[in-house]
């Protein structure tokens, strides 16, 4: 299989997307801990769209995706139950003649499954996998968060949070942290708006540091071989890369 991993607002989904439909029989395996969660669309960055690509002809074409909305806002989902619907939906796109593409940023989720962790009572085998990660410059990985932070606000973070409020308790959504713990803080009257959207910009700016720092911890101690991209290089180039990488691999085992 291919992972593409990198940190938050560096154009995994765009990518894997556009990979997916370049290899013909790519599907998408999200490997972010709060997509899973249906109604937490927003805050999460689903961004559903970018599944949805055009052909040369200039027809819709639809990539196929994995554990997206797959269980209830409030609920617990863990690293263990990931590692069982990823082999799921693994086994289920391979019996399809399927190339299973695992994308996205949740570093233990990617790891758990590369490194087969043994967290229950079912053995899950190690996955072979050509793991693609994307490199973005500090400066620039900044300014996307931030630009991203307020288009998330106007397309209604906040309303989506108030609609959850509705079904869950505060403490519940405080605990999927980033988005879903300043904004509910800020619904609440614990927060001003504007400190919200500052502590907020600083929590993910934080994130996306600990992300950079896990995958390295994967690459340089744990022994994941990652083959990094630039981020901004064109869609085609970045694409036609990958294809070349996954062509030597099958070529040569």
């Amino acid at each position: 299989m291919i992972t593409i991993l990198g940190p938050t607002a560096s154009g995994k989904t765009t990518f894997a997307a556009h990979l997916a439909q370049r290899l013909r029989g790519g599907e998408i395996i999200s490997a972010d801990s709060r997509m899973v969660y249906r109604g937490m669309t927003i805050g999460t960055g689903k961004d559903l769209d970018d599944y949805v690509l055009r052909d040369a002809d200039g027809n819709e074409v639809h990539v196929p995706y994995h554990l997206i909305d797959i269980c209830e806002a409030g609920y617990r989902f863990n690293v263990y139950e990931f590692q069982c619907a990823f082999q799921n939906a693994y086994m289920d796109i391979k019996a399809r003649g399927g190339i299973p593409i695992l994308c996205g940023g949740t570093g233990l989720y990617i790891e758990s499954v590369l490194k087969s962790y043994e967290l229950g009572s079912v053995k899950f085998p190690e996955r072979n996998s050509l793991t693609i990660g994307l490199r973005i410059d500090r400066d620039l990985r900044r300014q996307k968060i931030t630009e991203r932070l307020h288009a998330r606000l106007e397309e209604g973070m906040v309303e989506e949070v108030r609609g959850l409020l509705e079904k869950l308790p505060a403490e519940r959504l405080i605990r999927y942290g980033l988005e879903y713990k300043y904004v509910t803080e800020y619904c609440i009257g614990e927060l001003s708006y504007d400190e919200m959207v500052r502590r907020l910009e600083i929590a993910i700016h934080q994130f996306a540091k600990r992300q950079m720092t896990w995958f390295r911890g994967m690459e340089e101690r744990r022994g994941v071989p990652i083959h990094w991209i630039d981020a901004t290089l064109p869609m085609e180039e970045k694409v036609e890369e990958v294809v070349s990488l996954w062509e030597g691999v099958n070529r040569f085992g």
